[in-house]
């Protein structure tokens, strides 16, 4: 039962929240705020705190304007502060973390009387890494026009890239910035960038001379004085993936609020995900024994020669087996269907019986490796610590990140071994195997990958079986209607709470949903492109702010090229900019009064937030099936169709529903905002599975 003086204090917060604001409450945000409080609320659990059953995961699909996020801070921040717990607050974008910092939360705490601290948790890679910085300027210093070798031939940087470290360095040691990427006023180039980051493999922590003034490790500090964390699904799963507790708080005293919830399968699917490229990972090889000895003729230390000896023969050992998967992916048939790159898929996931073995050697291969990379960065740990004197510590601390890289990347040539080297086991989801071609200018690699079909197993050990509590939230969790594939998918206890609630909206009155007559349909792909290409030329000449939705590169770029001038000059495409900045041109282009129209793939039927003028139509030119080829989809419809299961309609129909409704609930941001969504795809009147399809949608008056 939930506590009397919790149940009191969110009760009483919630009234003066909304009286403050001058707000009235909203149904299905009490409801939310009162389901959230009985489930974490009412945990059982023994005199050291750890959580005793299974009902202590609460599930809840909260309609667009409910009000979700100050509802899951309002019933949380009071148990877990009233428990002694942590609570961490998990989305999947970066654009509702900035909500949640810049608006949400300092509004709780200036109308609510909520007394918390809070914080904002950002993976290594995103800060400074001052000891990679000063070694890079170094390094490029010292080589000059002297470099000795090709690898530091093709390190040289231009002057301007240095001028600009130089200047990250400066604005750092003046106190101007505090080395968060997000932070800087000029964006950095992803592949500047990694120069001047760290991972935990290359990170000294404790014996860095910059350890002090670290830019992560300060951050990392405030977490430990703050009541809530602000994090995002990758780095939720990267701490859970080490055990908990490595990089956040550990779960066992933790509550968790994953919002944008419906993101947490694909996530933690990308996260168990593995790939190797053959040919790049013997060329890191061969490089890996080039720099071990030049590091042994440096050092010159019977320690490091009998180390780096022993290297030699696992390294001699993996490039031999390489040999052999290089052998084996060459005498695959590889499909280039629509347009993609090359690829085998092993049907089923099952890897053929003459990979299993080249496999378990890998992976053996990669073991003694780590072992011995492990020997090595203790040597080297101790050199920096001055506790081997014979060893140069400015020696020490320039190998160490570049031996971190290197184990770190056969940690994941390892990982993806042990996938290829293992069958999946009777009755139990499989996972997906894959090798795709690579073709560059003359230059040709195979890449094996391989990525679990289902994470409920992984979920349910690492996140939902540990953690004291947990919420998940978003606008979409149900799937024609129901939460059934969200249970199965995500591998859910039993006893979770369930609660769907409907948004506020007069969806009936403020819009409309239109299936326009059609001539042709989706399966007639030329076809179809061509009625929506007509289509949008005639439709678009007439309207103010429209966001048009794509299911393929290919379909967008080839309507896209049969625009009028007219249209065109109005127009931004995806790729023509960065999301956010098309966001904001178009925006711009409403408030000067013009008209302006974005064509998105996927990435824009979600996460898009315009209310008002900035978003009058939506228009949907395919139902969003996933693409019929996919290996980690095909692979989980083929183990259902031998299990007996119809895997279009256990598994395709619900996926394309779930990411119907995101899509469409483009539209209505606000209570105020009218409007109408167009569907080119005559497949909802037509087959059996529309009308599911139309049911899970929100109210909208239809128009066929």
């Amino acid at each position: 039962m939930l506590d009397e003086s919790i149940k009191t204090t969110i009760q009483q917060t919630y009234s003066r929240f909304l009286e403050s604001r001058g707000l009235r409450a909203r149904s299905a945000q009490k409801q939310m705020i009162a389901a959230v409080a009985r489930t974490l609320g009412s945990i059982r659990f023994d005199d050291q705190g750890k959580r005793l059953g299974e009902a202590h995961v609460a599930v809840i699909e909260a309609g667009t304007g409910t009000g979700k996020t100050i509802a899951y801070l309002l019933a949380t921040l009071p148990i877990a502060k009233a428990k002694g717990l942590k609570l961490i607050v998990s989305t999947a974008t970066v654009a509702l973390q900035e909500q949640l910092v810049n608006k949400d939360l300092p509004e709780l705490l200036q109308h609510s009387g909520l007394e918390f601290r809070y914080t904002l948790a950002k993976g290594r890679g995103r800060y400074l890494c001052l000891s990679k910085a000063e070694q890079l300027l170094e390094q490029q210093q010292v080589m000059g026009q002297m470099a000795l070798y090709a690898d530091e031939i093709e390190q040289r940087l231009e002057p301007q890239v240095l001028a600009d470290v130089q200047g990250l360095m400066e604005v750092y040691a003046a106190g101007q910035w505090d080395g968060d990427r997000d932070r800087l006023e000029k964006a950095v180039p992803d592949d500047r960038w990694q120069l001047l980051t760290s991972d935990h493999m290359q990170c000294t922590n404790r014996r860095c001379l910059n350890f002090s003034v670290c830019p992560f490790y300060r951050a990392r500090e405030s977490m430990d004085e703050a009541d809530l964390i602000i994090a995002n699904h990758d780095l939720v799963l990267a701490d859970l993936s080490l055990g908990g507790g490595a990089i956040l708080p550990e779960p066992g005293k933790t509550l968790y609020v994953f919002d944008e919830g419906h993101h947490l399968a694909d996530k933690a699917g990308s996260h168990f995900s593995y790939a190797m490229r053959i040919e790049g990972s013997i060329r890191l090889l061969a490089n890996l024994e080039k720099k071990l000895l030049q590091f042994n003729e440096q050092a010159r230390v019977p320690l490091i020669e009998d180390l780096v000896s022993r290297f030699h023969q696992p390294v001699s050992d993996l490039l031999l087996v390489l040999g052999t998967f290089k052998d084996l992916v060459q005498a695959l048939a590889y499909n280039d269907e629509s347009g993609r790159l090359p690829r085998h898929r092993f049907v089923g996931g099952r890897q053929p019986d003459d990979w299993l073995g080249p496999a378990k050697e890998l992976s053996m291969g990669c073991a003694r490796l780590e072992t011995l990379f492990e020997q090595l960065v203790g040597v080297l740990k101790d050199a920096m610590e001055g506790s081997i004197k014979d060893i140069d510590r400015r020696l020490a601390e320039g190998l160490f990140p570049l031996m971190g890289m290197f184990w770190g990347r056969i940690q994941q040539i390892g990982w993806l071994a042990d996938s290829y080297a293992k069958v999946d086991a009777e009755g139990k989801t499989p996972v997906a195997r894959w090798v795709v071609k690579h073709d560059s200018a003359g230059y040709t690699d195979y890449e094996c990958c391989s990525s679990p079909v289902s994470v409920a197993a992984t979920l349910k050990e690492h996140l939902w079986n540990p953690c004291f509590g947990a919420v998940l939230t978003s606008a979409t969790l149900t799937s024609l209607g129901n939460f059934d594939r969200v249970k199965i998918g995500l591998g859910l206890p039993f006893e979770s709470h369930f609660l769907q609630l409907n948004s506020p909206f007069d969806y009936f009155n403020a819009a409309t949903l239109e299936i326009p007559a059609m001539r042709s349909d989706p399966s007639s792909v030329a076809e179809h492109t061509e009625e929506v290409a007509d289509f949008l030329k005639e439709y678009l000449i007439n309207t103010k702010a429209v966001l048009v939705l794509f299911s393929s590169w290919k379909q967008m770029l080839t309507v896209l090229d049969r625009m009028d001038e007219t249209i065109k000059n109005r127009l931004m495409a995806q790729g023509d900019y960065p999301k956010s900045e098309i966001i904001r041109r178009h925006r711009e282009r409403i408030d000067q009064g013009l008209e302006s129209v974005i064509f998105g793939l996927a990435s824009f039927a979600e996460g898009v937030d315009l209310p008002g003028d900035y978003l009058t139509d939506v228009i949907i030119t395919k139902l969003p099936f996933s693409v019929p080829d996919d290996p980690v989809d095909a692979t989980m419809s083929e183990w259902i169709e031998q299990n007996g299961g119809n895997a279009f309609i256990q598994w395709t129909i619900p996926a394309a529903s779930m990411r119907l409704t995101q899509a469409v609930g483009r539209l209505l941001r606000s209570e105020q905002d009218q409007g109408r969504v167009i569907i080119l795809d005559r497949r909802l009147v037509t087959k059996r599975y529309g009308r599911q399809l139309l049911n899970a949608l929100p109210p909208f008056r239809q128009i066929f």
